[in-house]
């Protein structure tokens, strides 16, 4: 009984950290009047979650221990979450607007073969688009190593690009059944899902499952990552 009733606090403390993360996404990024607030806000999720994932000596926050954290990180990446979630956004509406064109636009017999690349386009930049967060909150380095790397975890961890492929859909198919879901818990649930998957399967280095600390020669390497 002593297990069970571990695993339902642990439950619960899990629920609560979302919902909190969720309120702080919501305040935040009003409090950067949208504009200049959501992206800041998206990157303080993601880098609140690995915070969390990585704390594996204690992970049963209070609501002000998570919101500190999330108010710090949204406070440092003001300026450089919108540099970045800006143009990854102008390229996710342009390849889903190419995507629609095609296939709402018979131009013949490559149209099926235009409309299977671009799909394919979208899928693996929909997981770049999300993972480069993860990997950005990981590793504090240049935007273009950053986006190297991001590219590379695409398509040398084929498991946690499936696994996170599976859990976003599972995650949008319940928010779509029960839309009381995504008004409580909005973006915080399906990036605690893709926080959560990377930590299991992309082996990044100090964010890994099998290894909870980084390699010193890669960290010697890759110069020193993002302290909490």
């Amino acid at each position: 009984m002593s297990r069970i009733a571990q695993m339902y606090e642990f439950a619960c403390r899990v629920v609560l950290l979302v919902l909190v993360v969720h309120i702080a996404f919501l305040v935040f990024s009003l409090a950067g009047l949208v504009i200049l607030g959501v992206f800041p806000a998206f990157s303080a999720t993601i880098a609140t979650y690995r915070a969390w994932v990585r704390d594996v000596k204690d992970r049963r926050w209070s609501v002000k221990q998570t919101w500190k954290l999330f108010f710090r990180f949204w406070k440092d990446d003001l300026v450089w979450a919108n540099i970045l979630g800006y143009p990854l956004t102008l390229i996710a509406v342009f390849l889903f607007v190419d995507y629609m064109l095609v296939n709402n636009n018979y131009l013949g017999a490559p149209t099926y073969a235009v409309s299977g690349i671009l799909l394919l386009l979208n899928v693996v930049y929909s997981l770049f688009a999300t993972l480069v967060w993860v990997v950005r909150a990981n590793f504090d380095e240049d935007f273009f190593w950053i986006l190297k790397q991001t590219l590379t975890l695409v398509i040398v961890r084929p498991l946690c690009s499936l696994m996170l492929m599976i859990v976003l859909l599972l995650v949008l198919f319940s928010y779509a059944k029960w839309p009381g879901l995504a008004l409580a818990f909005g973006t915080s649930v399906p990036l605690f899902a893709v926080v959560v998957v990377v930590y299991s399967f992309a082996r990044l280095p100090g964010m890994d499952i099998h290894v909870l600390e980084p390699n010193p020669k890669f960290a010697k390497k890759r110069n020193q990552q993002r302290s909490l």
